[in-house]
């Protein structure tokens, strides 16, 4: 079987590649811009056989032939994807619509790589697959929430029109190893300051709520929607739902009790409550996160071991995701 995942150079892309390339039977093409991923994140399979990486842009044309398509392609971080916003929405809706229609004319099963941004501000907590969300459509983050909606919506039209087999990921906040550490995500961002011994960056007071996913948790909820029959959107994620605060005294614990924190104002249509409710994926894919945030933080902190630490990011731009 032949797998296309695009921007499969980025942090979830890489590691569903490690995990695709598990399978002896499969043939993985990795298909990137390189905007925001890294050739290193799959510098170990350059020389496999069954691999290829090919630098491409999806809001061009792709002409391949595959067996499924793992749409993964578009920057993820609101520092990342608000830095050339017209470009996330490219990304988004041109983007998507070439791999949909590369994906028919193979008549290749197509995932989506959504997120729970679809959700905006959410007023109900926790948010699940039917709630329609609260989401500006002009505010600073439009360009991936609204992106993100229109290729759900490119998706299930492909699917009643052309008859398409889509399923469609509704991706919630995800860490590990190989997160970009100057991306201003509140995870990387902390380890990061903590690692520097710098005050820990805290947007409003704290008490906005994240529910963290790690990473080979995520990659197994993706490989079983793909196996699956679900034509609905499910929501993956981790429903363990943490304050930011919350997170600043883990981290302040674990490395440092001498650490401290610095706030800054909130960024604007920063979404206040995040916690998926995971049971449509619970009862139809059979799935459920098992590795928990404090084993999950170990992992990511051992994986950082003997790197250099990156730069802090400028505090204008560290926006908490």
């Amino acid at each position: 079987m032949r797998h296309l995942v695009t921007g499969g150079s980025g942090f979830i892309g890489s590691h569903l590649i490690d995990h695709l390339m598990a399978d002896l039977n499969a043939q993985v093409i990795c298909v990137d811009n390189f905007q925001t991923g890294s050739k290193g994140n799959v510098a170990h399979w350059l020389e496999h056989p069954h691999f290829e990486l090919i630098r491409h842009d999806v809001t061009e044309p792709l002409r391949i032939e595959v067996d499924r398509v793992w749409h993964l392609a578009c920057p993820a971080s609101p520092i990342h994807y608000q830095a050339n916003p017209i470009s996330t929405i490219k990304t988004n809706v041109l983007g998507t619509l070439n791999m949909l229609g590369l994906a028919r004319r193979c008549g290749a099963r197509f995932l989506l790589a959504s997120t729970s941004e679809v959700y905006g501000d959410p007023l109900v907590s926790p948010q699940s697959e039917a709630y329609l969300g609260n989401v500006s459509c002009t505010g600073p983050r439009a360009c991936y929430d609204e992106g993100k909606r229109m290729a759900e919506t490119l998706a299930f039209e492909y699917h009643r029109v052309h008859g398409l087999k889509v399923r469609v990921a509704r991706i919630f906040n995800t860490y590990g190893p190989r997160m970009a550490a100057n991306d201003g995500r509140v995870v990387t961002s902390f380890i990061h300051q903590a690692l520097r011994s710098e005050p820990l960056t805290v947007y409003g007071d704290g008490s906005q709520t994240r529910s963290f996913c790690y990473v080979d948790d995520l990659v197994a909820g993706l490989l079983a929607l793909m196996d699956s029959s679900c034509l609905r959107p499910v929501n993956l994620g981790n429903p363990v739902e943490i304050t930011v605060a919350e997170l600043a005294e883990h981290i302040i614990d674990r490395f440092n009790p001498q650490l401290t924190v610095s706030h800054h104002p909130l960024p604007v249509d920063d979404p206040r409550q995040r916690r998926p409710d995971i049971s449509r994926a619970q009862h139809e894919l059979g799935w459920m996160p098992k590795v928990s945030l404090e084993d999950g933080l170990a992992r990511m902190v051992a994986a950082l071991q003997g790197q250099d630490v990156m730069p802090a990011v400028e505090p204008e731009m560290a926006v908490v995701t």
